[in-house]
């Protein structure tokens, strides 16, 4: 994209590349002190260091050779993030796909390890308590809580003597 639009207002690519730049970074560091950016070095890496400082909207002018750092940029460049859309289903009880919160309501909670049991364990399948710690620990560090819940909903059922769990049919 070219033209003015693509050069006007803060950019957080535009702001990154400033920084990644030594003498630009050296000199907003020094601009931001109060100190003469970049003073004893020669005058074009000087006007070239600031003028990137410039473009990305890190400093401003103060007068005719007096810069101050922005007061505005990092606020500004937060609020063009977009919002974050709110989460659905399941999902608003995980985190990085392990469970954050347990629900309150016993229908969410029941939607939630209903999920869990689908993901974790197949139809058919037998597995020891072991077994089915091992696959609950991808969800919480608390797998006998969430193995409780998993029994107390009838959504995982454990034999009389404890020794293998299985979905109900």
């Amino acid at each position: 994209m070219n033209g003015p639009a693509a050069h006007s207002g803060p950019h957080w690519r535009r702001v990154m590349a400033a920084l990644a730049n030594r003498d630009a970074r050296t000199a907003y560091a020094q601009i931001v002190l109060g100190e003469e950016a970049l003073a004893g070095v020669k005058e074009q890496r000087r006007h070239r260091a600031i003028a990137i400082l410039l473009e990305a909207g890190l400093v401003e002018r103060t007068g005719s050779r007096g810069y101050q750092a922005s007061e505005t940029i990092f606020h500004n460049l937060l609020s063009q993030q977009p919002k974050r859309q709110p989460k659905t289903g399941v999902d608003r009880f995980l985190r990085l796909g392990r469970i954050d919160r347990y629900p309150a309501s016993a229908a969410d909670r029941r939607e939630l390890l209903a999920w869990i049991v689908g993901e974790a364990i197949q139809p058919g399948e037998d597995l020891t308590e072991r077994q089915v710690n091992e696959r609950l620990l991808g969800y919480t560090d608390d797998v006998v809580l969430l193995r409780r819940y998993l029994v107390d909903f009838g959504l995982l059922e454990r034999t009389a003597s404890g020794s293998s769990y299985s979905r109900p049919d």
